[in-house]
């Protein structure tokens, strides 16, 4: 980039195409790397459109102006890229529940490790409890391949349904929500079982999988509940 180009060094408060990038940046949500990646694409499109006119004599801020009139401008953007982040959200969130929600059956397993020795109605509870968690899994497991599906390859020729960020937003949230009740559930178990280790390893396990799912889940239902003009509410 030259010094007369796009990439020179400007006053960013004055800069016109520092100000174009910085309002999308603020108007756009989404996984942190794709939603760079699409905003870098963009800001790289504009400073090549610009130079390009640079190049025949044009004045920096209309050669700014005419690549913003050949893109769009801010407002014309985000619909459509707002879309797609949605999508790589509800797709990052499916990925995670799936990855995660396994470790609810592992729980499980852990719980009837311990389940031969004398338990009180309190421990027998929450092992049970516990285990019964992992139907859960079961369920938020298929719908996350389901969900990976319909964003992955099968969205190359059938369009997702508008609803699928809010399902998989929501499911995930179910399943951390069961995963929190698991810790507790597996916590409890492990403060009156004999055999503590494995029931406190199973918790700790269950609290790290609620972390990330949360985390995540929070994430897609934001991005879900976006009014992007032109769609239905995903809310």
């Amino acid at each position: 980039m030259t010094a007369a180009g796009v990439g020179a060094d400007a006053d960013p408060a004055g800069d016109p195409l520092a100000r174009y990038v910085a309002d999308l940046t603020a108007a756009l949500h989404g996984p942190a790397r794709t939603k760079d990646r699409m905003i870098e694409e963009i800001r790289g499109g504009l400073e090549d459109t610009a130079d390009a006119q640079i190049e025949r004599g044009v004045p920096r801020r209309e050669a700014i102006g005419a690549a913003v009139r050949e893109f769009g401008t801010v407002d014309e953007l985000v619909p459509s890229c707002q879309r797609e982040l949605t999508l790589a959200q509800a797709r990052h969130t499916a990925r995670v529940v799936a990855l995660t929600a396994p470790f609810l059956i592992a729980c499980r397993y852990l719980t009837g490790v311990t389940a031969q020795e004398p338990a009180g109605p309190v421990l027998h509870t929450s092992r049970l409890l516990a285990a019964h968690l992992s139907g859960v899994a079961i369920a938020a497991t298929l719908l996350a391949a389901a969900a990976l599906a319909a964003t992955g390859t099968l969205a190359r020729r059938l369009s997702p349904p508008a609803r699928l960020p809010a399902v998989v937003a929501w499911s995930g949230t179910t399943a951390g929500a069961a995963m929190a009740v698991t810790t507790l559930a597996l916590v409890t178990a492990a403060a009156l079982a004999t055999h503590w280790p494995l029931l406190a390893f199973a918790g700790a396990l269950a609290a790290a999988s609620h972390a990330v799912v949360a985390t995540s889940a929070r994430a897609c239902r934001r991005c879900a509940r976006l009014p992007v003009p032109g769609t239905p509410d995903l809310g």
